[in-house]
């Protein structure tokens, strides 16, 4: 699954290509001593690099390795050290000089719309290529365009809309557009790329046909259009050409991601050319995320019952007869792995993370900036759980509802028991618990902040918390769009803060 070509050769092409930087006068004037964009695009190969630079705008932003980090904006992790503001942002600390979070995801953003708009203002200039290698690469740089504007809006709301590259810095300043505006953008750049990528399974590190419907479907979710989401969603699941992988806990490093038929889109790497640092543990000394107890007992046991109701659950000691879905995700008290982050240490919250961190590799300080797992952005599981979502809220829980959710927790390596269809048997009570459902599955995936948001409940769950020295969190209205950053308020007359700030 890795993109070993396209990425060994991506920072050559970010250097002949036009960048977008709002933060820099809007647009870098090309170097005059590198290829010029009137003699690049001449073959298949060239396209192809240009291809790489716009895939390679993803390392940098919060759609990396660093997803996990958003779980510290929600109830399932806590982001102790500071990362990226995540803390004072809890605190209701939100303004356009917060910088962290706010600055990355929106200057890094707009950074890769800027590569995609270069891609497809020149990509026609390639008469030589095959006119549908022309629409398969254009479909690949709509689909990614489409991932960056669902990111901005999913964090801002309204925000500026660039269609093109703008011909000079003074015509970048332009005013925002309304959500709205900027999701018809959104679909009109995913219905490109499912009409032109490839229909089969993602292996190689380019978006599928596969991948534009899932984010599409992610998109109308969180437009609350749900009978199109479950249409969508099934057209997915009726191809064939995704299913679940049968280890979850494997699935998260490389030994699990080769031609994984689960795995939809992924951020990815190779070391040691582009590699990371894991984001569950810096193994020499640190933790970058702890757990919350609220995603520590958000596991049921064993039996598919609640820690509340099952008879299996034992307070004195909680690890045992839970869900395996726990065992992958939460690292306990006894497993000390030789030269990582203690659970004996300095713990805030008393619980650490497991997903994603690759305890196998040999414990150094070294290693722990060469990891080339890729992190997945969009998989299967996710689907299932989108289409029952989808399907309840338009009609309410029919058996392809239940099926669905059982899909997901008969993974061999899971398998729960299905859901109790006496119990659940109502629109409300499906949907609290498909809501628990994605909770648990997905946690650690950088999802569960954006389902508060989509679900407008982060406003009742997040100020129920408190952080470990006993503050509680602020969750305004105002919060489910982030400040605009000041830079680019002094640079853009024509942009308006965002309501509330």
């Amino acid at each position: 699954m890795k993109i070993k070509n396209i990425l060994v050769i991506a920072g050559v092409v970010l250097l002949m290509l036009i960048s977008f930087s709002c933060n820099d006068d809007i647009l870098e004037q090309h170097p005059l001593d590198q290829i010029s964009s009137q003699t690049f695009w001449k073959n298949e190969a060239e396209v192809k690099m240009a291809v790489a630079g716009c895939y390679a705008r993803l390392i940098g932003t919060m759609l990396d390795f660093r997803r996990g980090y958003m779980d510290g904006l929600a109830d399932n992790g806590y982001a102790y050290w500071g990362w990226y503001n995540i803390e004072n942002m809890l605190l209701g600390n939100i303004n356009s000089s917060s910088g962290g979070l706010i600055d990355i995801i929106y200057y890094s953003s707009y950074k890769g719309i800027s590569q995609c708009n270069f891609f497809l203002d020149n990509i026609e200039k390639a008469t030589a290529v095959d006119q549908n290698i022309l629409n398969i690469t254009k479909g690949e740089v709509r689909f990614l365009r489409a991932l960056f504007y669902f990111e901005l809006v999913n964090c801002f709301g309204d925000v500026i809309m660039y269609k093109e590259t703008p011909e000079s810095a003074e015509a970048s300043k332009i005013a925002k557009s309304p959500k709205g505006d900027v999701l018809e953008f959104i679909h009109q750049d995913l219905d490109f790329a499912i009409s032109n990528l490839p229909d089969e399974n993602y292996t190689n590190g380019h978006a599928v046909k596969g991948s534009a419907m899932a984010l599409k479907t992610r998109v109308l979710l969180t437009e609350e259009k749900w009978s199109e989401a479950a249409s969508l969603a099934q057209q997915i699941m009726s191809s064939g050409k995704f299913s679940i992988y049968p280890d979850y806990a494997s699935m998260f490093f490389n030994e699990g991601q080769v031609n994984n038929p689960e795995i939809m889109f992924a951020c990815e790497y190779l070391s040691p050319d582009s590699y990371h640092s894991v984001y569950g543990a810096n193994m020499e000394y640190t933790s970058s995320v702890f757990l919350r107890q609220s995603l520590f007992d958000a596991y049921e046991c064993i039996d598919g019952k609640t820690i509340e109701e099952s008879p299996l659950y034992n307070p004195e000691n909680p690890y045992e007869n839970r869900d395996p879905r726990f065992n992958a995700t939460v690292r306990f008290p006894d497993e000390n792995w030789e030269g990582y982050f203690s659970t004996t240490t300095f713990n805030p919250t008393g619980v650490l993370n497991k997903k994603h961190v690759d305890y196998l590799l040999p414990a150094t300080y070294a290693n722990s900036y060469l990891n080339d797992w890729n992190f997945i952005l969009l998989r299967y599981a996710d689907v299932l759980l989108m289409y029952a979502e989808a399907k309840n809220e338009a009609s309410g829980p029919d058996q392809s509802v239940y099926d669905a959710i059982n899909e997901v927790r008969a993974r061999p390596s899971v398998d729960m028991p299905p859901v109790d269809q006496s119990k659940y048997n109502t629109k409300e009570l499906v949907r609290e618990f498909i809501r628990h459902e994605r909770q648990v599955e997905l946690a650690m995936e950088g999802v569960r902040y954006f389902d508060l948001k989509r679900w407008r409940i982060a406003h009742i769950i997040m100020p129920a918390l408190k952080n470990p020295e006993g503050s509680f969190y602020v969750f305004e209205e105002k919060h489910y769009n982030w400040p605009f950053p000041q830079d680019e308020l002094d640079n853009n007359p024509n942009l308006v803060q965002t309501n509330g700030y």
